[in-house]
C-alpha cells in the first residue's frame, strides 16, 4: 500500500481529499501544526475503514516537516501522493504598500522553502516506486497576483515557477507535477468550489497527468 500526505490537512478540503484517496486504496498521512486536529481527522477517517494517522510539523519548520513525511513513508508505505496546501495565514495578506521585507519571511518560508523541503524529501521514495504526483494547490493570486494580499501574492509566485520547472524535470521519470489553482476560495456556495468537488478533481489531476496547471471554475483549462 502506498500512501497520499496531505501537508495543510483541515476539516474541508484536506479531510476531503484524504477520504477521497482513502477511497482509492491508499494509506492517509495527515500533516498539520496541530497535532489534535490531525489526530481527529484521522480517527474520523479510520472510523470509515481508511488507514490515517496524524503527523504533526510546521511547514516553516523544514526540519520538522522533513521528520514528519519521513515518519509517515515508514509506518504507512511510501509517499506516492504529495498534496501541498497549507492555507496562508492572515498576517502573509498585507496591503503591498503596507508589507516590508520582514514581512515576507513567513509567506516564503510556507510557499518556497515548505514545498522544496517536502518535494526533496518524498523524491526518493517516489523514485524507487517508478512513479508519483506531486499536488500544488493555490488561489487565485499564484497566477494574478493581488496588492491587497502582497505577501502570499508574492509567495505564490516563487511556488508557481518552482512548480513547471519540477514538472519538465520529473515527467521523464514518471512522476506529475500538477497545480490547481481555487479561484475565490473553498467553498462560497459554487458547487464545483466545496471540498468533494476539489477532491474529486484532484483525484483526476493524479490520474490524468495532463498539464501543469490547471484550473477550478469558469478559468477552468
Amino acid at each position: 500500500m502506498t500512501t497520499i500526505a496531505i501537508i495543510g490537512a483541515g476539516p474541508g478540503l484536506g479531510q476531503a481529499a484524504a477520504r477521497r484517496f482513502g477511497l482509492e486504496g491508499f494509506s492517509v498521512a495527515l500533516i498539520s501544526r496541530t497535532r489534535e486536529n490531525v489526530d481527529r481527522l484521522a480517527g474520523e477517517l479510520a472510523a470509515e475503514g481508511i488507514t490515517a494517522r496524524g503527523y504533526a510539523a510546521d511547514v516553516r519548520d523544514p526540519q520538522r516537516l522533513r521528520a514528519a513525511l519521513d515518519a509517515a513513508a515508514r509506518e504507512l508505505g511510501r509517499i506516492e501522493v504529495l498534496q501541498y496546501s497549507p492555507v496562508p495565514a492572515k498576517e502573509f495578506m498585507t496591503p503591498v504598500l503596507e508589507t516590508t521585507a520582514e514581512d515576507l519571511v513567513g509567506p516564503i518560508e510556507q510557499s518556497v522553502y515548505g514545498p522544496v523541503a517536502a518535494v526533496q524529501q518524498v523524491l526518493p521514495g517516489m523514485r524507487a516506486l517508478g512513479r508519483g504526483t506531486i499536488l500544488l494547490i493555490n488561489g487565485g493570486s499564484a497566477v494574478t497576483p493581488n496588492g491587497n494580499v502582497a505577501g502570499t501574492s508574492i509567495a505564490f509566485a516563487g511556488e508557481s515557477a518552482y512548480g513547471p520547472m519540477l514538472h519538465d524535470a520529473l515527467a521523464p521519470e514518471g512522476i506529475h507535477v500538477a497545480q490547481l489553482i481555487i479561484p475565490r476560495g473553498i467553498g462560497g456556495g459554487e458547487p464545483d468550489h466545496e471540498p468533494d468537488a476539489l477532491a474529486e478533481r484532484i483525484v483526476s489531476l493524479h490520474r490524468g497527468r495532463g498539464p501543469f496547471r490547471s484550473f477550478v471554475g469558469d478559468a477552468s483549462s
